[in-house]
């Protein structure tokens, strides 16, 4: 985390800039959330529930766990560190139940319809997304149950779990914008809005990139 003397030491111009940018991303995934369930109309088939399973996971879920920790927008910023935490893991576990939910919806769907399965980019980098957020829950639980981890200091294993959530992010990032690509999405948009809708997880992953590498890595990497 940034500590509160290096916040309190930057412009304030810095500091209104960073919080602006917090604040957009939780309008941001918050909208384009509930855009693709109106689009997707969860419920009246099989298939309604992929994308917006999906997008509930990697839009919504992901990014605000991460966001509890953001100093300039976290929605608990006067809460302990373990109250975040507790609530960061039960937003990541929402998260990996609605991604594996929004996997078996769009498997299940296609072998009910006789479709090939992982033929595109998007579904194999959704697979691969699943199974990375499978691989990172199971990797954080040394952070809860400490005495797993001997010889592993916590602040170690915490920048280890911060640059793996980073690119587990960015991968579940990049599967939403190539569901954007997808044969249903862009049959159902035009013109405009599917550019607005792809600025909608890149902005929030630049977003989420700066606040991982500010808060993780910038600074004192390998001490421990």
């Amino acid at each position: 985390m940034v500590h509160n003397k290096e916040i309190e030491s930057e412009p304030r111009i810095y500091s209104y800039t960073r919080t602006a940018s917090a604040a957009s991303t939780h309008l941001i995934c918050i909208f384009f959330t509930v855009f693709i369930a109106v689009l997707s109309r969860p419920g009246t088939s099989l298939f309604s529930w992929h994308p917006f399973l999906m997008t509930l996971a990697f839009s919504l879920f992901m990014t605000e766990a991460i966001l509890l920790f953001s100093p300039h927008g976290s929605p608990m910023k006067k809460f302990p560190h373990k109250t975040k935490g507790r609530v960061h893991w039960i937003l990541q576990s929402l998260c990996a139940s609605s991604a594996v939910l929004g996997l078996a919806a769009i498997s299940y769907n296609k072998h009910l319809n006789d479709k090939p399965h992982f033929t595109s980019w998007h579904s194999l980098l959704g697979l691969l997304t699943v199974c990375v957020v499978g691989l990172q829950s199971l990797a954080a639980v040394p952070l809860i149950y400490h005495s797993l981890a001997k010889g592993w200091s916590l602040a170690k294993l915490k920048r280890y779990h911060a640059a793996s959530g980073l690119v587990t992010y960015l991968l579940g990032s990049g599967s939403l914008l190539l569901g954007l690509s997808s044969a249903w999405f862009t049959a159902s948009v035009s013109g405009y809005t599917w550019y607005l809708s792809a600025l909608c997880p890149t902005i929030t992953a630049l977003v989420m990139m700066n606040q991982v590498t500010r808060a993780y890595m910038a600074k004192k990497w390998l001490q421990s």
